[in-house]
């Protein structure tokens, strides 16, 4: 690595960035007028908001009590309300009558239309309660307060009772119409709800009163709250936790994409990348360069739109109760964050941009690394996730969790999880950096031409031009419509009942979701199926070598799911379902079980991801990244998160057996074993155990399930490694599939 040349490709990236105008609006001008813009309009809209009276419609106000009093003069009581001025926002409209059609024929005449009110004429007038649902639903009034009958003086009654010590009569409830429909309505059924729980606090004070009991009996038990942010300096983190981090990230992202696009994109319809690629500076170093001017713009991006945040948020929400200035050491973590966090983004977005073939393609690159990023970053932040181990492991997650921890001053939490989020997290930098410099080492990444799309000669060219195998974008979109169909399917899937359903639904998911698209993409995108596919012979020895490394490496598998499940436990309401799925398998015999759940999926998956998938994704060029891509797709398609990391690990397994052999065989015997061991060894009988008590420190069952000891995972893991080494050593490639490689590329 020659740094001078890492330093001048640096300086005329800065140069270049400067002279654009944009670039300077988008870094400097923009943070300092954004936020105080928006909090203009925020507070403009929250005042209208709060200051608009909602109206509500009074029936039966007759029917309430002399004592205490809800209502003085035309609105509802003063003193019932926190804030002065409170009782205008509640526009009373009272009932006009007793109830008796004359009356309740105005309101029906509000509510609707002419011609409905031709055809009401001579018809019986509905009753007030019903007119007041009309109302409401109709849009006359935004709630409505329901009075019941003889409401007064079953209050009575029950002062009454209390002089007596004699037990209360039953009190009929008023009723709030409201619909949820409507924002208004809800603003409405609040406010005056509030409004009743004060006023019913009121008369059960007049009922002790009446009871002789003193009135402070009602609230005897004063609790305090002591809030320790105020000693600690940290009044308000637990909102500032929540913007921050969230704010860091995006606005990352954001400075890191635009640049990136302008200096490859950019360079490549300007005709300057030519220039800059026949320098003597080496690809990497091109790459280096790029990638900390780009980290630069990032961060000063960020950096600046924090500090708008900082200086207008405080003086904007500084009513609110709990909220204060940001936490004195919010500028460090900050700070420790921003590094990592720009370069993870600007190695993404230096990649796409290298990708696109112009600044247009280039930008529309940004929506899906934002539909990515964007739940990664928020939903910690607001969807009550904690800092645990499993969380930290999670790139971007783990991120914004440490920092959440740092600015509320959780400290003991910060130097437990930190070391795991700063290797996951500079781990995914190196990966993302790594793709960079493969981009800029492919001559046809770097100058694909644009070109316009035309449908016609886009399925000419699909369907005449046909490779032996597909291509990248090809396994892509078979593995993404697996997704799709997947998933849409499983939202209308019932729990199974019996094992029969169980079994029906394993055949058409299997079937038709999975099989079903790579064979028929195979057939109609691809002249050799039998490449495709990779429906080769093995070496003679691949066969058994597979079953007996999916029986040793079975305990190593099953120390892995324990480990995900204590990383990631499951919720009650899976447990429940996965322990119904347990009980339709009782009285089944064994063989059925492995037909439905071992043999199916092994020759449906590995068909599709290990076949037409790993295939389509060789011909990129690399096998490490087709093998990560097959595994991630056949991961995904298990539901429940836990069993999709596992799935994923064993996943990479049988794409290097595939790709090894040269066959698709190995990796269906690998899968078949595989999971008919998880049923054997999870039903294994109870005179086992009773004839062969040896054999109970070997395997063990408890109410958690089965549990290997630590010497059968360390032998099954040493003859696991024995077995891959066999494999490297007698099972080569085959020559025609990496020919047949060679010339579909």
């Amino acid at each position: 690595m020659n740094w001078s040349n890492v330093r001048l490709i640096l300086a005329r990236e800065i140069r270049d960035q400067l002279r654009d105008r944009r670039t300077m609006f988008m870094i400097f001008i923009v943070p300092l007028l954004t936020y105080p813009f928006l909090g203009m309009i925020g507070l403009g809209i929250s005042q209208v908001v709060q200051q608009k009276a909602t109206r509500i419609l009074v029936v039966g106000e007759g029917h309430l009590p002399n004592e205490p009093t809800l209502f003085e003069g035309d609105r509802l009581a003063a003193r019932l309300f926190r804030q002065p001025g409170g009782a205008k926002l509640l526009d009373v409209h009272r009932w006009e009558g007793d109830g008796q059609p004359d009356s309740a024929s105005r309101v029906v005449e509000r509510t609707a239309s002419p011609s409905e009110r031709a055809s009401q004429a001579g018809e019986t007038a509905e009753e007030p309660a019903t007119a007041a649902r009309s109302a409401v639903e109709g849009g006359t009034y935004d709630a409505a307060l329901i009075i019941p009958p003889n409401f007064g003086r079953q209050i009575e009654a029950c002062r009454e009772a209390a002089r007596r010590r004699e037990a209360p009569p039953e009190i009929p409830k008023p009723q709030i119409i409201h619909t949820t429909a409507v924002e208004r309505s809800q603003l409405a059924a609040d406010r005056l709800r509030i409004v009743l729980e004060r006023w019913s606090d009121e008369v059960a004070r007049s009922i002790l009163t009446a009871a002789d009991a003193p009135t402070w009996s009602l609230s005897a038990v004063d609790v305090e709250a002591i809030d320790l942010a105020q000693e600690t300096g940290y009044r308000g983190a637990a909102m500032w936790s929540k913007i921050l981090p969230v704010l860091l990230v995006l606005w990352s992202l954001v400075g890191a994409f635009y640049p990136a696009v302008d200096l490859c994109a950019g360079e490549k319809e300007r005709g300057t990348l030519e220039t800059l690629l026949s320098c003597p500076a080496a690809r990497s170093e091109i790459v280096l360069g790029k990638l900390v001017t780009i980290m630069l713009f990032s961060s000063l991006t960020a950096v600046l739109n924090l500090a708008s945040v900082a200086a207008t948020a405080p003086m904007i929400f500084s009513q609110l109760p709990g909220f204060g200035p940001p936490p004195a050491l919010s500028p460090v973590w900050l700070g420790l964050a921003l590094l990592p966090a720009s370069a993870l983004f600007s190695a993404l977005s230096l990649a796409l941009a290298a990708f696109a073939r112009s600044t247009k393609e280039g930008q529309y690159y940004l929506m899906p690394l934002m539909a990515v990023t964007i739940p990664l970053a928020v939903l910690p932040a607001a969807g009550g996730l904690e800092l645990t181990l499993g969380n930290s492991l999670l790139p971007v997650v783990g991120l914004v969790l440490l920092l959440r921890a740092a600015l509320e001053g959780n400290y003991w939490q910060v130097v437990q999880f930190a070391v795991p989020v700063l290797v996951v997290t500079l781990g995914a930098c190196v990966l993302a950096i790594r793709w960079a410099v493969e981009q800029f080492h492919s001559e046809s990444v770097l100058f694909r031409e644009s070109e316009r799309f035309e449908l016609r000669l886009w399925l000419h060219h699909l369907f005449e031009d046909r490779g032996p195998t597909p291509t990248p974008a090809m396994a892509v979109f078979c593995g993404i419509v697996v997704l799709m169909v997947h998933f849409f399917m499983s939202l209308h899937w019932a729990a199974p009942l019996d094992f029969r359903q169980f079994a029906v639904t394993v055949a058409v998911s299997q079937l038709v979701v999975v099989l079903t698209p790579a064979l028929l993409m195979t057939v109609m995108l691809t002249r050799s199926p039998r490449r495709t596919l990779l429906l080769h012979r093995p070496h003679w020895s691949a066969l058994p070598t597979a079953a007996l490394l999916a029986v040793a490496l079975h305990p190593l598998a099953h120390l892995l799911q324990k480990a995900v499940m204590t990383l990631y436990p499951l919720s009650e309401t899976m447990r429940e379902a996965l322990a119904g799925l347990e009980t339709l398998f009782a009285h089944v015999p064994w063989w059925q079980i492995v037909l439905v759940v071992a043999v199916t999926p092994a020759i449906c998956e590995e068909l599709a991801f290990r076949g037409f998938i790993l295939s389509g994704m060789r011909r990129g060029g690399s096998p490490g990244r087709a093998i990560v891509v097959s595994a991630i797709f056949f991961g995904f398609t298990h539901g429940i998160l836990q069993q999709a990391l596992i799935a994923c690990l064993i996943g990479l397994l049988l794409g290097w057996l595939a790709l090894r052999t040269g066959s698709i065989l190995p990796g269906m015997v690998f899968h078949l074993v595989h999971n008919s061991m998880g049923v054997l060894v999870a039903r294994l009988p109870p005179w086992l155990e009773t004839e062969w008590p040896s054999l109970s420190w070997l395997v063990q069952k408890g109410d958690d399930g089965v549990a290997f000891a630590w010497p059968v995972v360390m032998a099954g893991t040493a003859i696991g490694v024995l077995l891959i080494a066999l494999l490297v050593q007698f099972c080569r490639p085959r020559l025609e599939s990496q020919e047949a490689i060679a010339s579909a590329i």
